[in-house]
């Protein structure tokens, strides 16, 4: 019997630990939603659906989808943009408005969505960017993508941002805006480490590179 009982125990072990992740999912949700912050980000978020989507994924492929981001990387962003760190006259214009509390309630609400892959739309050409995102590219000193964003391109919170199932044209921006230095400066208040990491890896990036690792990542089911 107890032979039997282990037996069914391992069995069914990854079908329990799926349903206990399940759980966990749901009740980090439903805390979430209770929040002070979630709540204000909530009331906050509205003005920004037209461009990020009523559900965090943008409708725009040249906006990015936030729905899942960390809520660090969230308001790091819009500290950026407010301070011009980060150039874009629309965003500046939003986040000039937003307090420090205002930045991380709405980091907060967008992190609480459940993001969804958008998709290749050139699987072709996806599939030669594989090894480059897995591996990198000792020989030219480019460092593995999955290093940083993960394998699923989920990112690690608070440091690198998720880029599983963004929009291929928008990360195709953003790689050429740090290859070209529009992107990842510094000022006295953020000396931008992961900024500056990025331009030199997108300097070292052909614009091929950048059109197949972005449709690559646009793929990835990062949850």
């Amino acid at each position: 019997m107890l032979l039997s009982f282990r037996s069914t125990v391992s069995a069914f072990a990854p079908v329990l630990v799926l349903a206990l992740s399940g759980l966990i999912s749901a009740s980090a949700f439903a805390q979430a939603e209770k929040s002070p912050d979630f709540t204000k980000g909530q009331a906050l978020a509205g003005v920004c659906a037209g461009c990020h989507g009523v559900d965090g994924v943008s409708p725009v492929p040249t906006q990015p989808n936030l729905a899942g981001m960390s809520w660090q990387y969230v308001a790091k962003q819009l500290r950026h943009f407010k301070s011009g760190q980060r150039d874009n006259a629309i965003m500046k214009g939003f986040a000039t408005a937003l307090s420090d509390a205002d930045m991380k309630a709405l980091g907060v609400y967008f992190a609480s969505m459940k993001g969804r892959p958008i998709g290749t739309k050139d699987e072709k050409l996806a599939k030669t960017a594989e090894k480059l995102y897995r591996a990198g590219d000792a020989t030219r000193g480019i460092p593995a993508c999955a290093g940083c964003h993960s394998p699923s391109g989920a990112g690690i919170p608070a440091l690198y941002p998720r880029i599983g199932g963004q929009h291929a044209e928008y990360t195709v921006a953003q790689l050429t805006s740090f290859r070209a230095g529009i992107r990842g400066g510094a000022t006295k208040e953020d000396s931008n480490p992961t900024g500056k990491m990025m331009m030199t890896i997108a300097g070292k990036l052909t614009e091929p590179e950048i059109k197949a690792l972005s449709e690559y990542t646009a793929g990835l089911k990062a949850n």
